[in-house]
């Protein structure tokens, strides 16, 4: 089986910290109302930094963690929901502020699954030949999207930017599995502002109350519903990776979820039977930032000198969409 070797680790985090006391001042709620329904403390802001800026920063450090070129790197995916610009992609922005001089660029948006999917295309094209060397940096600013008012919501999101550099490793355990539930797609939604145009009469229907409703630019979220999604979503992807991969979910060292909300995380640890030290959560620093959550984690835990080979490793991710993926890797 052709697997996936990570050469390469970057994360990067503004340096403005907002805690769950500076919430408290702009609207009703406390630190305890915050940590008890979702396990956050702190989470970084942007301020006055560009999501492709944090993201090449990310970057950056993953390359001098490699010890590569940048002309090394034949391939970059980009995750993000929350980008600077419609086109061009964050993957252009990013590899031409590191120097990588072509190859395969472009952005995927797979919300909060974002690096999950992404690892599996790396694989695809890693293991298929058609690329020696790729990267995969996630970068978000979620705060341009976050309505500060919504006391439910603004709370849980951060801003911040990973990288992960992938080489084809033969005879390591790999497998995937990505799903989807389109059904959900309103359940999150974050509609681009409409733009003026001297020949357009008709306001656009999305063909649903809520959404037309919607304020444009700000992310609106059926929490309930996406809880249940969720608890669900993250036992059933990691036991369907497991069962590809020929394994149980007893032999993973370690699984690295998306960090949206504790208690999400907690309840998946009780379905899946597992203790907790086999799960990796870090949402009490940072809140939810989307498709860095994961990598950023990686990142810390190469840092920590706690990635060893032979470990198995199991990614888990869900989001807007709705999606939910899961890939098992082998260091």
């Amino acid at each position: 089986m052709m697997g996936l070797k990570m050469i390469g680790f970057g994360g990067y985090v503004p340096p403005l910290k907002v805690t769950n006391d500076d919430f408290a001042k702009i609207v009703e709620t406390d630190d305890t109302w915050i940590t008890t329904r979702t396990g956050i403390k702190t989470r970084h802001i942007a301020n006055g930094e560009l999501t492709w800026q944090m993201g090449a920063k990310a970057a950056k450090s993953a390359l001098e963690d490699a010890g590569i070129a940048p002309e090394s790197v034949d391939m970059v995916i980009a995750c993000t929901v929350s980008g600077d610009t419609t086109t061009p992609s964050l993957a252009c922005m990013v590899a031409k502020e590191v120097g990588i001089p072509g190859g395969i660029v472009f952005d995927l948006n797979a919300a909060c699954a974002g690096f999950v999917y992404a690892v599996d295309v790396v694989q695809k094209y890693l293991a298929m030949g058609a690329v020696k060397t790729a990267m995969i940096v996630c970068s978000e600013t979620l705060s341009r999207m976050v309505d500060y008012t919504d006391r439910a919501t603004c709370v849980l999101f951060g801003d911040g930017a990973a990288a992960v550099i992938f080489q084809a490793q033969e005879d390591k355990l790999y497998a995937s599995c990505l799903k989807s539930q389109p059904a959900g797609a309103y359940k999150i939604i974050s509609k681009l502002s409409s733009t003026d145009c001297p020949f357009k009469t008709e306001t656009p229907d999305w063909g649903d109350e809520a959404v037309n409703a919607a304020p444009d630019g700000k992310m609106q979220m059926a929490g309930n519903d996406v809880y249940k999604f969720a608890i669900a979503a993250m036992p059933e992807a990691v036991e369907e990776a497991a069962r590809q991969a020929g394994i149980a979910t007893e032999d993973l060292d370690l699984i690295i979820p998306h960090q949206a909300n504790i208690r999400i995380v907690q309840t998946a640890i009780k379905r899946l039977k597992l203790p907790e030290d086999k799960f990796y959560v870090n949402i009490a620093d940072y809140g939810n930032i989307s498709s860095s959550c994961i990598p950023l984690a990686l990142s810390q835990l190469h840092d920590q000198g706690r990635l060893h080979e032979g470990m198995k490793l199991c990614f888990v991710g869900f989001g807007a969409g709705l999606v939910y993926a899961a890939t098992i890797v082998e260091l």
